[in-house]
């Protein structure tokens, strides 16, 4: 079976960082396939890129290799590493893009990759001379603990952390889509710890703002510009409204904190 390699940068595609990316996988390897999960991330937005990788990773086959470029600290003292979990291989910088999505699929093996060829190595395009020939050469089958050393963590972000007290659970914004949906770490595993489901009245308080929505299986549930709370394709607890922007509306940004609890 053909190796996928997938590509999630904030390179945009009007320069040419994508293309030769991709040209060193397939000098190294001319018969994978790579798939571009998105370009678009916002430049430096380390939570985007985690929050879109972790919708994306688990849809691909098995031993699919997930290169992730959203860097900001690149030729600096982070980590280059490479996470190898129950079905899936990441690699990218160690500054928590990776950790959400790792962590999620299980966690195995972790290893710094180590450059031997620093001469031919930017300090800042580790996209195309690190992280493009790793992901390469584990397509071929080339042993991970022949890439670099193995180290027992990486940087995990604590936005994507959520905790459960007293009937109410505590979460973050990690997302905003273009709809103006606000997307929450809390998903439905955490619903259920404090018995929420469908139908039920919840109070949300959202960074300053506090507002009484119901958890409803879509948004056609509710009238034109009506907020309601559902929990998304993906699995997430988000607060919309009916055909509007409800982040507009709200004032409500990535990282604020969210606490839900039924009413």
């Amino acid at each position: 079976m053909r190796r996928i390699i997938t590509l999630l940068t904030d390179f945009g595609l009007r320069d040419h960082f994508v293309a030769e990316m991709k040209g060193v996988i397939l000098s190294i390897n001319p018969n994978v396939e790579i798939v571009d999960i998105s370009h678009d991330v916002e430049k430096f937005n380390v939570v985007q890129g985690a929050f879109l990788l972790v919708c994306a990773y688990k849809w691909f086959p098995k031993s699919t290799i997930h290169v992730v470029v959203v860097d900001p600290g690149v030729g600096t003292e982070r980590k280059s590493i490479v996470i190898k979990t129950k079905n899936y291989y990441f690699v990218g910088p160690d500054n928590g893009v990776l950790s959400a999505s790792a962590i999620k699929d299980g966690v195995e093996e972790i290893y710094e990759i180590e450059v031997r060829e620093t001469s031919k190595v930017s300090t800042t395009f580790h996209g195309r001379d690190i992280f493009a020939p790793t992901a390469a050469y584990i397509s071929l089958g080339k042993d991970l603990s022949s890439l670099g050393r193995k180290i027992d963590r990486f940087i995990i972000l604590d936005l994507f952390k959520v905790s459960t007290f007293k009937g109410a659970i505590k979460g973050a914004v990690i997302h905003v889509d273009s709809f103006g949906n606000v997307i929450t770490s809390i998903e439905r595993e955490h619903l259920g710890k404090v018995n929420i489901n469908y139908g039920d009245a919840l109070e949300v308080l959202i960074g300053n703002v506090n507002v009484n929505v119901k958890l409803l299986p879509a948004y056609g549930y509710v009238k034109p510009g009506e907020l309601l709370a559902i929990v998304n394709s993906e699995g997430f607890l988000e607060i919309a409204a009916n055909m509007s922007d409800a982040a507009s509306r709200l004032g409500v940004r990535v990282g604020d904190e969210v606490i839900v609890r039924k009413i």
